[in-house]
């Protein structure tokens, strides 16, 4: 019997999947940031330990491209979605208890924090390449960047939240206080999860009504060949290494900025917490505005988005460069207006990037969205796990041989500047290289200039 014809999702079915992202986004701002900041200074932890503990999540995501494989080969994604969500959660409160339990016992700390950092990064990779492929695959072409646009949004509110909530709830410090708000938190993100996934995906072999929005008809090759047939185009390949560059120099900062603001600006948890509240608050803002103005082309055709991401990452490197100047002046100098300041200029670079990413997962001779986006998504977290642990330890290094902390953190906001301008050329070149492509890539690349998380959500 002929399966009944079903429409792509609709701008509330979007903003149903974009919750799941607010939920990852919040349990991940609970471990990569406000724990990060408890190991490093209330349990006076080196922060190569915590550095070390969220590279290890990164780096159980280089499977993405695995978990994306079977998403193209018509698995269903729902019970990854929600499998992931419970993984993810449940690495978070036992992250928490490891933390906490580093100050009496710590090899049993360290050792439960290795296994729930695994779970947290099998969540996250399981959870969030799942949602990116069903959303692929369930709304209309014309609407993916939106899609997209709604989802990374949704994470950065979730983080938000997160982050503000968090540190309400722990301000005073205490253990408890900290346990009971990483336990609201997962399970607050497990229960909206499992309500914004409900009767989303279609049955298997549905129809949509649109033809260009339901799934392409892939021919089943091994894993390997198809990773070999991406990898062998030169527009995927060179976009990998900007990926890979651009989210190098965007995660060194990330392990670092609370115990700068702890150490240097003397700065409670709670009120560094809020910090990177501000930060975020940054990334939503230019998330707005360069999706609202960056995916509009140009008066000769020309699309945007690649200068919006120069702008982002020449941005980001000024920025940068400011929070090396309060390394060196100390709590004289405007710190949060600096930080809001770098994390708009991530927000701008990031979606504009991102917008692109979106674009072209369903470019090249044989589309295959899912091992596209995987193959990102690994670039992404390599990237974050590697930068944000060589980020700590390059502090930790500098504070051993440098007479002033200051100084350890000024050397490594530099280097991330530097980094940044990297990422910028390497953006520019990758405009050309789109001017260049054929016609096939040149259209899904006229983005609104949004995209959706990856390694975070």
């Amino acid at each position: 019997m002929t399966q009944p014809s079903h429409k792509p999702l609709g701008w509330l079915g979007i903003a149903r999947l974009g919750l799941v992202q607010s939920a990852l986004g919040a349990v991940v701002a609970l471990t990569t940031s406000t724990l990060n900041r408890v190991m490093v200074v209330e349990m006076a932890m080196p922060a190569m330990l915590p550095a070390a503990l969220v590279g290890l999540h990164f780096a159980v995501q280089i499977t993405r491209p695995h978990w994306g494989y079977g998403s193209d080969l018509g698995s269903r994604r729902t019970p990854w979605i929600i499998g992931g969500m419970a993984c993810l959660c449940l690495g978070a409160i036992a992250a928490t208890h490891a933390a906490l339990m580093m100050a009496n016992t710590p090899e049993l700390g360290v050792l439960l924090s290795v296994i729930a950092y695994l779970m947290i990064g099998m969540g996250v990779g399981a959870s969030g390449t799942s949602l990116l492929a069903l959303l692929a695959t369930r709304v209309a072409p014309e609407r993916r960047p939106a899609a997209a646009s709604i989802t990374w949004i949704m994470m950065i509110v979730g983080i938000v939240v997160s982050s503000i909530a968090v540190g309400q709830l722990i301000t005073p410090f205490s253990a408890q206080a900290l346990t009971f708000a990483a336990t609201a938190v997962a399970g607050c993100a497990f229960l909206v999860t499992l309500a914004a996934v409900h009767g989303v995906e279609l049955p298997k072999g549905a129809v949509v009504a649109e033809p260009e929005a339901a799934e392409e008809a892939l021919e089943p090759v091994p894993f390997r060949q198809a990773l070999k047939e991406i990898w062998a185009e030169p527009l995927a390949r060179n976009f990998s290494i900007f990926v890979f560059v651009s989210m190098l120099a965007y995660s060194a900062q990330d392990l670092i900025l609370e115990p700068f603001a702890g150490l240097v600006f003397q700065m409670t948890p709670g009120q560094s917490t809020q910090l990177s509240g501000v930060q975020n608050m940054g990334v939503l803002l230019g998330m707005i505005l360069t999706g609202a103005i960056g995916g509009r082309r140009s008066r000769s055709g020309k699309n945007r988005l690649a200068t919006w991401a120069v702008f982002g990452c020449i941005g980001s490197a000024l920025a940068l460069l400011g929070l090396a100047a309060a390394a060196e002046i100390g709590p004289g100098w405007p710190l949060k207006p600096t930080v809001f300041a770098l994390g708009f200029a991530n927000g701008v670079f990031a979606v504009a990037a991102i917008g692109s990413m979106m674009g072209l997962a369903g470019s090249g001779q044989k589309s295959r969205v899912g091992i596209r986006m995987g193959i990102w998504g690994a670039a992404q977290a390599i990237a974050f796990g590697l930068g944000g642990f060589f980020g700590a330890m390059g502090v930790d290094g500098l504070r051993a041989v440098l007479p002033e902390t200051g100084h350890a953190f000024l050397v490594v906001f530099v280097i991330e500047g530097a980094l940044f301008l990297v990422a910028a050329y390497l953006a520019s070149r990758l405009d050309h290289q789109k001017s260049r492509a054929s016609a096939q890539i040149d259209g899904p690349t006229q983005l609104m200039g949004r995209g959706s998380p990856l390694t975070q959500g």
